[in-house]
């Protein structure tokens, strides 16, 4: 579904009329608030949000129930019921409560509880493997630095949404100009040949001249209809980053404009500055995080190599209403422990050793990554110097030839110049307009590169 941009402004309290210009400010709201792309990243949160819920439920209380019942020969084997409720524990120790009820004639003696039934309330202690860092905490802590990358994934979409959207006004900005251009020496041509004509008719021109300056005005149209074209389809490019609050694309209507890719621009940020971003780029730290998921996985590997030494402790009685406070491990309890290790550790040493070599690869790809960041910051930084410097260069160039054609076209007035002459001066003008049109957009461009370089975009 199509619609025009002068029907959606609702969000700003803006209206398009009738040769409305679209400032370079109201359109990267627009882009910020409605485009897929900063809608995705904004979606990209809830990726982070979701998978730390998905570890913090390893730490979710369970209830659980079992039973097993044997009947045969009209006589009741055994009745075994057990009910109870395990809570696992950030510290790595495991509470448990539980209540056996047991009957039956055939039932093992050590089922026997008493005929209301026994509580047993505990613990299970990890003293070797899980004593620091068990799989549960892993990926707890996994699951943290990954809602933290998804944070900087989502500035790192922005930044390059911002990059791509700047881009593409100032070229429709330029392109913009640049039919302007050429629609005043298009009509230059016109009226100049309209003169031409007239005096030809008087006697006071030669007919070559008509000649001459009906192909000026070959030559400005066909550059005109060029520029139509360049403007058309940058308008198009645009409108891809137009949407509204219903995600519906927004069509551009066509007596809006752009604001004059020649006026000047406030720099936020100076060259010398941006230096210091670099570090906390969004790339270097999505590879930071990496890092440290490695580092986690790194600890809990090596924790592998301790034995397993699992102990548990359950206290026993019929009723808590009833419970006795006695010494531990003197009366009422159950215990029991684990003792478990391989014993070459091939598993465990080679997992750890894997992770290991992972983590190096990891860093040394990080020191790269922070050189090739840097200096690719420091050539931003020089083309938009360079540019500027150009730009300023230019704008002397053209006011020279804009003088030159001023002096041309009096000499011509009075006869001492010719038609060749005006039209080569003014030639050379129209051309230097246009590079200097697209030179001002490639600053404002260069700009934006030097924001992204240094990791920076839309404001958050």
């Amino acid at each position: 579904m199509r619609a025009i941009l002068v029907c959606c402004f609702s969000f700003i309290s803006y209206t398009i009329s009738a040769q409305e210009i679209l400032d370079f400010e109201t359109y990267m709201d627009w882009v910020r608030s409605y485009h897929p792309v900063a809608k995705q990243a904004d979606v990209n949160l809830e990726f982070g949000k979701q998978e730390l819920r998905a570890a913090r439920g390893g730490f979710d209380p369970k209830i659980y129930t079992q039973r097993d019942r044997k009947r045969f020969n009209n006589s009741d084997y055994f009745d075994i019921q057990e009910t109870g409720i395990s809570i696992p524990t950030m510290g790595g120790v495991e509470l448990k409560g539980l209540l056996e009820q047991n009957s039956g004639v055939f039932l093992n003696s050590e089922r026997t509880v008493p005929a209301g039934g026994l509580f047993a309330a505990g613990a299970s202690f990890n003293l070797g493997q899980g004593l620091i860092i068990d799989q549960r905490r892993a990926a707890l802590r996994q699951a943290q630095i990954f809602r933290e990358a998804t944070v900087v994934e989502r500035q790192l979409f922005l930044n390059d949404l911002y990059l791509d959207a700047t881009d593409h006004y100032w070229k429709w900005a330029s392109d913009y100009q640049n039919v302007k251009v050429f629609e005043e020496g298009y009509e230059l041509a016109v009226q100049r040949f309209e003169m031409v004509r007239e005096s030809f008719v008087q006697g006071d021109f030669p007919a070559i001249d008509t000649v001459e300056a009906y192909t000026q005005v070959q030559d400005r149209l066909f550059s005109l209809q060029s520029a139509q074209i360049n403007f058309f389809k940058s308008t198009q490019m645009l409108n891809t980053f137009l949407w509204d609050e219903n995600e519906e694309p927004v069509d551009l209507v066509e007596d809006v404009f752009p604001e004059n890719v020649l006026d000047p621009f406030i720099v936020d940020y100076l060259p010398e500055s941006l230096r210091g971003y670099v570090s906390m780029h969004p790339e270097l730290r999505l590879t930071d995080f990496d890092i440290e998921t490695l580092e986690v996985e790194r600890r809990f590997k090596a924790n592998l190599l301790l034995p397993v030494a699992k102990f548990n402790y359950n206290f026993l009685t019929e009723t808590f209403s009833q419970a006795e406070v006695v010494p531990f491990l003197e009366n009422n309890y159950k215990y029991g422990f684990t003792i478990a290790t391989p014993l070459f550790l091939r598993k465990e040493r080679g997992g750890l050793g894997v992770t290991r070599a992972k983590l190096s690869f990891k860093n040394y790809e990080r020191d790269l990554k922070f050189l090739q960041l840097r200096n690719k910051l420091d050539a931003e930084i020089f083309n938009f110097e360079t540019v500027g410097q150009q730009l300023v260069v230019f704008t002397n160039n053209v006011d020279g030839l804009q003088k030159l054609l001023d002096g041309e076209m009096m000499r011509f007035e009075v006869g001492e110049s010719s038609l060749f002459l005006v039209n080569a001066r003014e030639v050379s003008l129209i051309s230097a307009r246009v590079t200097l049109n697209n030179l001002a957009a490639r600053r404002k461009i260069a700009y934006a590169k030097m924001l992204n370089a240094a990791g920076l975009g839309f404001e958050e």
